[in-house]
This record gives C-alpha cells, sequence and structure tokens, in this order.
C-alpha cells in the first residue's frame, strides 16, 4: 500500500488529503501537523495522526529504512532547507542573506519576511486545481519559456552554487517528492563548500533558500536568523 505523508493540515494539506484519498482508496496517509485541533477533522482506517513539528518529524522518522513513497511539504516554510538545517546542525551548516541579483535573474520574485525568496511564472492566483500542464500554463494558454524546477537549479550566481529539489505533481494543485530525493539534496549540501540555493519547485513555482556549508575547522557562529 502507498504511504503519503502531508506535512501540515492547513487549507492546502487539508485539500490534498481529500483529493488524494478519494481518487485513490489503496493509500494510507501520515498526516502532521502541531495544533491537534486540525488533525481531529480527519479519521479513518487509512490515516494515522501525528501531532509534531513537521521539520521535527521529518528529523525524527525519516530515515533510510522507513520511507513513504511520497512526501507533500503543506506548511509555510521551506521544508527541504529547514529539514537540512536541522540534520546537518549550528558546525555544519547556517542560513544566509540571498544576494539581490536573484531578483533580477527570475520572474515575479517576493523575498519573504523568512529571508527566503519565492518565484512563479504567474503573475495571478492561481487555480487550486491546476494540473500543472508540461508546455503551457492552464490559465494564459501560453507557452511556458521555462519549467522553474529547472531555471533554479542552474542559478549561476557566483560564488553560489545551486541545487534544487522538484516537486512533482500527484494530483491537481498536488505537489510532493520522494525521500530519496531528499537524501540526494542532502547528500549534495554535505559535498558543497561555500554559499548554496537550495531551491524546492514544480513547474510554475519555487522557492529559495541561502544556505552556506561550513568546513570541519570553522569556528564561526552561525546567523540567528
Amino acid at each position: 500500500m502507498q504511504e503519503i505523508w502531508i506535512i501540515g493540515l492547513g487549507q492546502f494539506g487539508s485539500s490534498a488529503y481529500r483529493r488524494l484519498s478519494e481518487t485513490v482508496p489503496k493509500r494510507h496517509f501520515v498526516l502532521v501537523d502541531p495544533v491537534k485541533e486540525n488533525l481531529l477533522k480527519f479519521n479513518g482506517p487509512a490515516i494515522t495522526l501525528r501531532v509534531s513539528d513537521g521539520v521535527e518529524f521529518l528529523e525524527s522518522n525519516l530515515t533510510s529504512g522507513r520511507n513513504p513513497d511520497w512526501i507533500i511539504p503543506a506548511l509555510p516554510i521551506h521544508l527541504a532547507a529547514e529539514w537540512i538545517l536541522v540534520h546537518l546542525g549550528a558546525a555544519g551548516l547556517k542560513r544566509i542573506v540571498l544576494p539581490s541579483e536573484i531578483e533580477t535573474r527570475i520572474p515575479n520574485p517576493i523575498r519573504g519576511s523568512d529571508g527566503n525568496i519565492y518565484a512563479s511564472h504567474a503573475d495571478f492566483r492561481c487555480p487550486e486545481d491546476c494540473d500543472e500542464p508540461r508546455d503551457i500554463c492552464t490559465v494564459t494558454r501560453k507557452l511556458r519559456k521555462q519549467n522553474m524546477f529547472e531555471l533554479l537549479g542552474n542559478l549561476d550566481i557566483a560564488p553560489f552554487r545551486a541545487l534544487n529539489i522538484q516537486s512533482h505533481q500527484l494530483g491537481p494543485g498536488i505537489g510532493g517528492y520522494r525521500p530519496d530525493q531528499l537524501f540526494d539534496l542532502m547528500e549534495k549540501v554535505k559535498q558543497a563548500r561555500g554559499a548554496i540555493l537550495v531551491s524546492t519547485a514544480c513547474r510554475c513555482h519555487g522557492v529559495i533558500t541561502g544556505l552556506e556549508r561550513m568546513s570541519a575547522k570553522s569556528n564561526r557562529t552561525p546567523d540567528s536568523s
């Protein structure tokens, strides 16, 4: 039976569960949210409810010996980047400010209060049930110039190294990635030296976090931001 972890049970996570549970019955869902009341809306034999911070849940439960089929990040943080920060710890990695040059290189950039930069091919609100066509926009019907995961994965802004994890379409308006993608990203971050642009993106949207890999001999103090 396919297992899917949905991290965050706000509007997006709740909608993702309802849609996926209706389309294919032979799936087991692990629903994760720090607010117990959000989880109590759901019940059934194919559900496991976990009251937990999403990053802490991944760090405690995601191992090479126990993998779900898919992870759906549905919380207002960059889950992949935050998990790597926790996993490698303050001695191995720190968050850094993203260069302003990025905002001239990506479409419709928004710099969030968390320091991340969000990019989108759309300057409008996308439909919740977008099925992410391969070549065209669902709304405008115009050709997409480049997949966002390719654009962010190839940002050549020295001295940063760009590393991207692609979010795959699991259903209309629902994106997720496999655990192997997270482990592969982790290994690439471990091998990197210096500044890194870590991003998660589907064909149309993406988020970028600035990280810096610390050398084993470094004694610098990581940023608290």
